[in-house]
């Protein structure tokens, strides 16, 4: 049941990407039926992104004290909604540019609760050991949707216009919500076709390395870990950090990569609509690999070697791919190349939402969500930013940018050490270092 629910999370992975990237595939028809300029465009694109930034934190308690399953469900119905009213800012109105930044906007605080209640789930759902390939499995939701929504929007748009594509993914996103509140429970000893056996392996494997932790029995829950206590750990800083600089790189795909392919590279549409989606089956083949490398490697050398060394490698590897394929002169070759950096990037997908559940406990929903809120930043920062730089110098430039990142990113990893948690904060039980 528990792989069950890790594929529901998938598939709503998926449909929070495909509501994501679905704006940047219609973006051209956008820019010509609102008469808007790339800049401005890219200040709709950071308005979903500072939505989804703001409100992870939030996300992440919200999920600790209602519930994963409650709060995701809200959250797929929020943004169902938001998706559809994108469509219906009516033409030729003074301050469309406006009304489109609220409404991205709402959309990205209603998808902020998602991977942090995914978290959530798993600090209750998943043992450590099979954590790296359950992250991989829900990350691998991004590359599908990703890879899904180029073909499947410009499909909609050709045959029923722009606004269509919109309408679709909001009645596919209502369907998954509905999927998932009746499939899941908050915890494994509430589901009904849960055994005894599952049960038992389950609770058995949720701490690493502390089989007696409380937090592994039924019982009350811990008090949440606080503010303060976040705010000395190396660990949240550093993966807040790296996560940045891996938003600012996996952004550039999500939001740019197809305008890039039809308007700098010069590929038509059907050309820029298939060329554009080998990123993201890249990154669908990278999350999955990765989340097995992770588990595998942290059974046999431990969680430093198996979370953070595959982080280290697939960060780093992403830069030297991006830096090469910014200078390739062939529209198609550069897209390959850098396809294969958007697939070593997410090789490390999994070691950011493993170590925060690993570090955190009950309180996962809360620190990936503070995680998370750093890469968003990075988001919101590419959105504007990457066509600026691209306007002053060229893209190659705003590729290179994106390539040094890849190094920063990577060098964070060193500097973690998955074993130190931040719970339990009882000193007379404590495991953790300061």
């Amino acid at each position: 049941m528990r792989w069950f629910l890790v594929f529901c999370l998938f598939v709503l992975s998926a449909v929070s990407y495909l509501d994501r990237v679905n704006i940047s595939i219609a973006g051209g028809f956008i820019e010509d039926a609102y008469h808007l300029n790339h800049v401005q465009l890219g200040k709709v694109f950071s308005a979903m992104l500072v939505g989804y930034g703001l409100f992870q934190t939030v996300g992440g308690r919200l999920a600790e004290r209602f519930g994963p399953r409650r709060v995701l469900t809200a959250g797929v119905l929020w943004w169902g909604v938001f998706t559809a009213l994108t469509a219906l800012v009516p033409g030729r109105i003074r301050g469309a540019l406006f009304l489109f930044m609220a409404v991205r906007f709402l959309l990205g605080a209603g998808e902020a609760v998602i991977y942090p209640s995914a978290n959530q789930f798993l600090a209750r759902w998943i043992p450590v050991s099979e954590r790296g390939k359950a992250n991989g499995w829900i990350f691998a939701g991004v590359g599908a949707g990703g890879s899904f929504t180029p073909p499947f929007v410009t499909y909609l748009m050709l045959r029923y216009g722009w606004r269509s594509s919109f309408w679709v993914c909001a009645v596919i996103g209502l369907f998954a919500g509905g999927l998932w509140y009746i499939a899941a429970r908050d915890d494994p000893a509430q589901h009904p076709d849960v055994s005894a056996s599952e049960l038992t392996t389950i609770r058995s494997g949720l701490t690493l390395g502390h089989p007696q932790d409380e937090s592994t029995h039924p019982g009350p829950r811990r008090a949440a870990v606080s503010w303060a206590r976040v705010a000395r750990s190396r660990e949240v800083w550093a993966v807040t950090l790296s996560y940045f600089c891996y938003g600012y790189v996996a952004w550039i795909f999500f939001n740019w990569f197809y305008p890039y392919l039809a308007r700098v590279r010069g590929l038509d549409l059907k050309a820029s609509a298939f060329y554009s989606t080998l990123p993201f089956i890249a990154m669908l083949i990278g999350c999955l690999l990765g989340g097995t490398i992770n588990d595998r490697l942290t059974k046999w050398r431990g969680p430093r070697v198996g979370r953070c060394g595959i982080a280290v490698l697939g960060i780093f590897l992403a830069g030297v791919f991006i830096l090469f394929g910014a200078q390739v002169h062939s529209a198609r070759i550069a897209s390959v190349v850098l396809a294969g950096g958007a697939g070593a990037l997410y090789l490390s997908q999994s070691s950011f939402w493993s170590v925060t559940a690993d570090i955190a406990g009950e309180s996962s929903g809360f620190v990936s969500g503070f995680m998370n809120t750093g890469n968003q930043v990075g988001a919101a920062l590419t959105t504007a930013l990457t066509p600026w730089i691209a306007a002053q110098f060229n893209w190659t430039a705003s590729f290179l940018t994106a390539a040094a990142l890849c190094l920063v990113g990577a060098g964070c990893w060193l500097i973690v050490d998955p074993t130190r948690r931040l719970l339990p904060q009882n000193p007379e039980t404590a495991t953790d270092r300061p």
